[in-house]
């Protein structure tokens, strides 16, 4: 980012209502995110938004506009139960990991008014990893009276979790294909984010793409060729992810990619196949104190040498909050003082060329979305510098 960028936004948060630490999102670059993202999918597959990566409703929505899709991806029982009150009768929903039997019960027990027509049974995939967990959904379809649908996690060789080899896929679906009164059989979602940050001297990317995919596609033809009463053209095939979305443009198995943090670029999505993606989220801070020099408790007479030993000491500031998982990214040269790290007044320090007072705003990069974004309350949308009205953030509980 630019220094006029950084300048325009700090004259616009200055000028705003009120300042406090906030959540910036450039609206702008996660359009041309999408953009970017839409180019790089491979023909007749489906985009699902990454919910936890974009925990606001309104951030959600736009996404889902902007990239024409209705599909979404959803990790956490709270914002299940926020999303099944707001979607539509066209919303698919697939859980990214697979939820303890007891929360899949409560989230149906407790079921918002849906206020668009989304069907809680219909519209929502369940993941199972084990057949001790296909047993337990099975039951509570049971116990429900209503039959859920059950999309089977395979292990592509991230070994988190999931089917590991054809026998146990088979023991799976042998489980579905017995029940299929109960419960619907969805597909299949293979997570592959080793492919791209296993060391080269381990294993090349390249190689890791192709034996994901290898297995892949040998658990679709298990599904056709011995279970052909489970198979449809209507299953999901998902997986990807932000870091390997772009390598599945081409003889991929999927028919269904996961992505969310592409859009928005925290720090962390800073790899070579997210290149031609621009960071779109900061944090923003107000400076409340500013010093020459930096003087630090019982050691007030070393200021001098403290300055001497580092231009980084020539000024000190402290700002409103702090302890981000974000890096701090303009001005250029401002650094946290490593002995006076707060969530309250946080310590920079920053040589003298820096160009910083009381009430300009300081500007960080997260390490990562969906933990970071629940901490500012509201988000703040800007369009062409400008700031719209704030969206909130889904709650986390």
């Amino acid at each position: 980012m630019s220094k006029p960028y950084f300048e325009k936004l700090n004259q616009t948060l200055k000028n705003y209502q009120r300042a406090i630490p906030c959540l910036l999102i450039d609206l702008d670059k996660v359009d041309e995110n999408i953009a970017t993202l839409k180019k790089n999918l491979q023909a007749n597959t489906s985009l699902r938004i990454v919910v936890k990566s974009l925990p606001s409703l309104e951030l959600i929505q736009y996404v889902m506009q902007r990239g024409n899709t209705e599909k979404l991806m959803v990790f956490h029982q709270p914002f299940l139960t926020a999303l099944a009150g707001n979607l539509t009768a066209n919303a698919d929903i697939l859980l990214g990991k697979p939820m303890p039997i007891k929360t899949a019960s409560y989230f149906y027990k407790n079921l918002p008014e849906s206020k668009q027509g989304f069907h809680p049974y219909q519209q929502i995939q369940w993941l199972v990893d084990t057949e001790q967990r296909i047993e337990e959904y099975i039951d509570l379809a049971k116990e429900l009276g209503q039959s859920l649908r059950l999309n089977l996690e395979i292990d592509v060789g991230l070994h988190r979790g999931g089917f590991k080899d054809i026998v146990q896929l088979k023991a799976g679906l042998q489980l579905l294909e017995q029940h299929k009164e109960w419960v619907t059989f969805s597909g299949l979602m293979g997570y592959d984010p080793h492919v791209v940050k296993l060391p080269n001297f381990i294993r090349s990317k390249e190689k890791a793409y192709q034996l994901a995919n290898q297995f892949y596609e040998q658990c679709k033809e298990a599904i056709q060729q011995d279970f052909p009463s489970l198979w449809s053209e209507d299953l999901t095939f998902n997986g990807a992810g932000s870091p390997t979305i772009a390598m599945h443009k081409n003889n991929s198995p999927l028919n269904d990619v996961s992505a969310g943090s592409c859009m928005v670029m925290p720090t962390t999505f800073d790899i070579p196949t997210l290149d031609n993606y621009q960071a779109a989220c900061f944090i923003a801070s107000p400076v409340l104190k500013a010093f020459e020099g930096t003087t630090l408790p019982a050691l007030e007479k070393m200021k001098t040498i403290l300055n001497l030993i580092s231009s980084s000491n020539q000024q000190s500031f402290y700002i409103y909050g702090g302890f981000w998982k974000a890096d701090y990214c303009y001005p250029i040269g401002i650094k946290q003082n490593s002995m006076f790290v707060s969530t309250n007044q946080t310590m920079l320090n920053a040589p003298s060329s820096v160009e910083l007072k009381v009430d300009d705003f300081v500007f960080l990069r997260p390490h990562q979305s969906e933990f970071v974004f629940l901490q500012f309350g509201n988000i703040l949308p800007i369009r062409n510098g400008a700031i719209m009205t704030p969206w909130s953030v889904l709650k986390n509980y």
